[in-house]
């Protein structure tokens, strides 16, 4: 749905109906990845997605999830004339504690049915809610990131509801991931590097880069670096630390070092970016 273009913002939400509908289908759209995450939730209509190298359509209600980076296409669809899809993109660093529990719930997961029920409709709700908060003239930035993280909340404790015994019948695999991110979330401030994680997981370096490579495409010095420099880029937007601390807090000992890594990874300097988030949040 990269008809909107390129995503600057923290945040936006958008509304598809059948007319944007039917025009994205006409619209040429290669598989291709963004830098941001994107949550779909569908009222109406239906979703053609091209995602992990297969196709699937799945009809409303329904929720999907896009992590940054990997490769899809989404057609949205009329059914019995109708469409009504809520699209919402934020940048990882929006809601850092969440994403990454994000990729490993919806690994292999990105398309989910759900009932129509009352949770469903409580999904909705809150929808309107972000919606109604980001029409203000000055959109309060933290009430959006509660409801969206209220959001991700929903979704699972329905998907949990109606499949009580997924969690246990997980592959080994995706425990393993699962236990990675958890490890990492403990210890990503310290400068550990691969092999401290792997010996955590009681397994080779080797082996845990094929299971990150498997599910999120990277390795797992990438992953570790991307979990830095996401708490790098919250801290920058909402503390006034100077970047020499921030960096020296993430196991980075050098500013210089720090600066280099960042601009590496972002185009920017952590000044830069701080200065232009401070001017977009404003």
């Amino acid at each position: 749905m990269d008809y909107l273009g390129n995503m600057d913002d923290l945040f936006r939400i958008f509304h598809v109906d059948a007319a944007e509908a039917q025009r994205i289908t006409t619209s040429p759209d290669e598989p291709h990845s963004h830098g941001f995450e994107e949550l779909i939730i569908g009222a109406e209509g239906q979703l053609e997605h091209f995602i992990d190298f297969r196709t699937s359509t799945i009809d409303a209600p329904f929720v999907s999830f896009v992590t940054k980076g990997k490769v899809h296409r989404l057609k949205p669809g009329v059914k019995d004339g109708r469409c009504d899809i809520r699209v919402l993109r934020f940048r990882s660093e929006f809601i850092p504690e969440t994403t990454f529990q994000l990729y490993a719930f919806f690994h292999e997961n990105a398309d989910i049915a759900l009932p129509d029920t009352f949770c469903f409709k409580r999904l909705l709700t809150i929808c309107d809610l972000i919606d109604g908060e980001m029409q203000q003239t000055e959109p309060d930035l933290s009430v959006v990131r509660q409801l969206l993280g209220t959001l991700f909340t929903l979704i699972r404790s329905e998907h949990r509801r109606q499949h009580p015994d997924e969690e246990v019948t997980t592959t080994t695999q995706n425990e393993t991931f699962r236990s990675f991110l958890q490890i990492l979330e403990e210890n990503y401030r310290q400068p550990h590097d691969v092999e401290f994680y792997a010996s955590q997981l009681f397994m080779s370096a080797r082996n845990l880069n094929l299971i990150t490579q498997h599910i999120l495409q990277q390795s797992v010095s990438r992953i570790i670096e991307t979990r830095k420099l996401i708490e790098a880029k919250n801290l920058l937007i909402g503390t006034d630390k100077p970047v020499s601390e921030i960096g020296f807090d993430l196991g980075y000992q050098e500013k210089a070092y720090f600066t280099r890594v960042f601009k590496k990874n972002t185009g920017q300097t952590p000044t830069e970016f701080r200065e232009e988030m401070r001017k977009l949040v404003a």
